[in-house]
């Protein structure tokens, strides 16, 4: 009696489901709907998107947030439309999966002129042009091997957290395998160290760690990437180590914690933190990148000689590379192994992030919103388990100067920076925390020329019935631009729209009454303080959508030092 079997369709969506995609982004297209008869009935939530860009930002923000994301796309037309997003992950470390239907396998060899094609037979041009940006592809065409290809990209997409490429040909879909292949599941660990290169490593580490009198800790975006947060929290716990973070490491440390020192972003930093890690005699860093914005423009200070640097499979320190050397298997290694009594750190305190924020009995010299008041004052109305997503722009710097409570965490494109990002973002955080179980606010930052980019995204929140709370920077134009170049350019300005209606616009008339969603136009600092007071509002359920109005030509200090010290070094 022979066993089970499902289709390959049903194979991927299952492996997806057991991988915590339990949500998958994507629009259809010819190419892959019959693919998509099986994604609900094996246990995987719907979600079309209004375009495959806004799909791909929503499944790299729900990767973030569940261990991996996954959207489908159609050959061609679709696929190409989401490269901008993937790119994106691949830069960033999301592991993101992208799968796109593609024409019968018979269509394929012969070569024949289908739409959606560049005309010339030639299908393989869409998949060379994904090769660059993803860790992993496949191309579904035989049966007896689809199971161990999608076990293969799926592995390698977790494990890199990068995106992967699977192609599914139409007539592939209803193919079947052996359904009991599903019971062994995929290893989604990173590959063990090289022994002796770990043992080394760790050796020369905590030599280096028992001889320092001012050692630091630097954690950047790889930290959350690579899923090495509760490690590195246990070992500055166990050591008593000083925790900085970088702009891009937003999210990663509890920064009411009393070991928290602040935000490093160069010679921009506030001159406590600036000079605590500069004039460090070790510095280890947690999957640190050292980009322009990250770095305020390459102006990090820390001498190569004390810097430890640890990557997702390599270390640096001593000017050497120790390769092969896996950072998840490193830190398990100094937690278990590091001796606090043998360190002999000089006791320094902490240095307190300075706060903007009016003192008792002090007038306002505006009452307009603006960065320097706003950032601050918005670290009070957060909440411990917030999820913010801050958009390429105004948003994204100057949540720099915001105050985190703990469990917050923080979405971004700092190195990638494709403007727009944070709306689709925001609605793939959300999907992710209705999916979790609710509970916990989705608030985005979003100014208003990137928001005209993917405004639609709006609707997909409203139908899928999700928290979300948008603030709708309004201040008239690509502000990040202007301090850049252009001042009074043309090209910077945009149209403008009656933002605070968008919500009504994209609900739909019959069921309006069945969808949560309020909308608000706020332009002074009272007005603004009213709205964050209010409980309904600050519970975030439903849809909260703010237009917070402030000046044109108004931007976070930092973006402004930042914007010029770059159009400098473009001179």
């Amino acid at each position: 009696m022979s066993g089970r079997k499902v289709n390959i369709a049903e194979y991927l969506f299952t492996r997806l489901r057991q991988l915590g995609v339990k949500d998958l982004h994507g629009v259809p297209g010819d190419f892959n709907l019959v693919a998509l008869d099986y994604v609900e009935p094996c246990g995987v939530n719907w979600v079309g998107n209004c375009n495959e860009l806004n799909a791909g930002y929503a499944a790299d923000a729900y990767g973030r947030l569940m261990g991996m994301g996954a959207l489908v796309t159609t050959f061609g037309v679709g696929e190409l439309s989401c490269l901008n997003a993937i790119a994106g992950s691949y830069a960033e470390f999301c592991p993101v999966v992208h799968i796109v239907g593609t024409p019968k396998r018979a269509a394929q060899k012969s070569g024949m002129l289908l739409h959606h094609t560049l005309g010339n037979g030639d299908f393989d041009v869409f998949a060379k042009m994904s090769q660059p940006i993803s860790i992993a592809q496949t191309n579904l065409m035989d049966p007896a091997t689809a199971p161990a290809e999608i076990d293969r990209v799926l592995q390698a997409c977790y494990a890199n957290s990068r995106p992967v490429y699977i192609q599914l040909p139409a007539d592939m879909v209803l193919e079947e395998v052996d359904a009991k292949l599903l019971d062994t599941p995929i290893v989604v660990e990173p590959p063990p160290s090289d022994r002796q290169t770990e043992e080394l490593a760790a050796e020369l580490i905590l030599r280096k760690l028992y001889a320092a009198k001012r050692p630091t800790l630097l954690l950047d975006a790889g930290c959350q990437r690579h899923r090495v947060e509760d490690l590195t929290e246990e070992f500055a716990r166990k050591t008593g180590l000083p925790t900085f973070i970088t702009p891009m490491g937003k999210g990663t440390a509890n920064e009411q914690s009393p070991l928290f020192g602040g935000i490093y972003i160069g010679k921009r930093s506030e001159e406590s933190v600036r000079r605590r890690i500069e004039e460090s005699d070790m510095v280890i860093t947690i999957g640190n990148v050292k980009s322009d914005v990250n770095s305020f423009g390459f102006s990090y200070q820390i001498s190569r000689l004390s810097s430890v640097d640890l990557h997702f499979d390599h270390v640096v320190m001593d000017c050497a590379k120790f390769e092969n050397c896996y950072m998840k298997w490193l830190l398990q290694r100094l937690v278990n192994e590091v001796d606090p009594s043998k360190m002999h750190m000089d006791k320094v305190e902490t240095p307190l992030l300075k706060s903007t924020r009016l003192t008792k009995g002090e007038v306002a010299k505006t009452q307009d919103i603006t960065h320097d008041w706003l950032w601050p004052r918005i670290s009070s109305w957060l909440k411990s388990g917030d999820v913010v997503i801050t958009e390429t722009g105004t948003s994204f710097i100057g949540i720099w100067e915001t105050r985190f409570p703990p469990g917050v965490q923080a979405i971004n494109q700092t190195l990638w920076s494709s403007i727009g990002y944070g709306l689709g973002a925001a609605q793939g955080a959300a999907r992710a925390m209705k999916t979790l179980g609710g509970g916990r606010r989705t608030i985005c930052f979003e100014g208003d020329g990137s928001f005209q980019l993917t405004a639609q995204e709006v609707s997909t929140i409203i139908r899928e019935d999700l928290d979300c709370t948008i603030f709708l920077i309004e201040n008239d134009g690509y502000e990040i631009e202007r301090w850049v170049h252009g001042m009074q350019a043309k090209y910077n300005d945009i149209s403008k729209w009656r933002y605070s209606k968008i919500a009504e616009v994209f609900t739909p008339e019959e069921t309006a009454s069945q969808h949560r969603v309020k909308s608000y136009k706020i332009g002074t600092r009272p007005e603004l303080e009213q709205l964050l007071a209010d409980e309904d509002f600050s519970a975030g359920k439903g849809l909260h959508f703010v237009e917070l109005h402030m000046p044109k030509y108004t931007a976070p200090q930092t973006l402004i030092d930042f914007a010029q010290n770059l159009s400098k070094k473009s001179d």
